[in-house]
């Protein structure tokens, strides 16, 4: 994808990747291809056609699940398969990362949130609290060594 395809474009590709994962995804479980997209397990009619020879079926990548329009009144005409949701995971995180934005994101497991670093400000905020949970981690391992050492002097 080019450096230069505008945020907006981007931002049009993210219905696409949701709705040919999380609503209409296909995963290979013992080597036969299984629904987890909750549009095709709560449509008896639509998995049948997902699951049968007559329906393309296409390797999991976001740059082509992005362009590929999503039908509404009709079954798929594409559907896209993953090895495991593992391998989804990563082509999704490095297709992300190709997006060109003045920003970056990381989740805050405090506040179970996505927190936005856009100034200066925040990033030194995030730095301040990693150097912080890095000094408490540092510690206990100082404590637990000491600890062990003693333990073999007895």
């Amino acid at each position: 994808m080019p450096l230069s395809v505008p945020i907006s474009t981007w931002i049009s590709y993210t219905p696409q990747c949701y709705f040919f994962s999380v609503e209409f995804g296909l995963c290979k479980q013992d080597g036969e291809l299984r629904a987890f997209g909750a549009g095709l397990l709560s449509s008896i009619s639509e998995l049948s056609h997902a699951l049968g020879d007559k329906a393309v079926k296409n390797v999991f990548e976001p740059l082509h699940m992005c362009k590929q329009e999503c039908l509404i009144t009709t079954f798929q005409d594409v559907y896209f398969y993953t090895d495991s949701f593992e391998e989804a995971k990563d082509k999704m995180r490095q297709f992300a990362g190709t997006i060109r934005r003045p920003f970056a994101v990381r989740y805050n497991p405090y506040t179970e949130s996505v927190d936005v670093l856009d100034s200066t400000r925040g990033i030194a905020t995030v730095v301040s609290e990693l150097r912080g949970d890095l000094c408490i981690v540092s510690d206990a391992l100082k404590r637990l060594q000491l600890m062990e050492r003693f333990e073999f002097q007895d």
